[in-house]
């Protein structure tokens, strides 16, 4: 029985229209940041690709070897993430002041 080969350089992909541009895994909409998220987490690849049943484990690992390969790109990314999720929730709770 012979298993067909996968190139790894096919398992991210970016697209301008999905998820903002933003490295994810091909054929889904999870994003490398979403994978690191959860591994920062402390969960493991395996625990990633069991939890979220469409992903395999390549997929996962393939994502965290384009963090590791990529690491200032998509901590930038996260931290401006971050940024913006505190900005927000700034601006939210000022509205919800001047209600009250």
């Amino acid at each position: 029985m012979t298993t067909a080969t996968i190139d790894i350089g096919t398992l991210i992909v970016r697209t301008p229209d999905i998820r903002g541009g933003r490295p994810r895994i091909a054929g889904t909409g999870v994003t490398v940041q979403r994978i690191v998220g959860w591994y920062k987490l402390g969960l493991t690849p395996e625990e990633i690709a069991s939890e979220f049943g469409h992903l395999a484990l390549a997929q996962v690992h393939a994502a965290l070897a384009y963090y590791h390969a990529n690491r200032e790109e998509i901590e930038s990314a996260i931290a401006a993430e971050n940024a913006e999720a505190a900005r927000l929730t700034q601006q939210h709770c000022q509205s919800v002041g001047a209600v009250a």
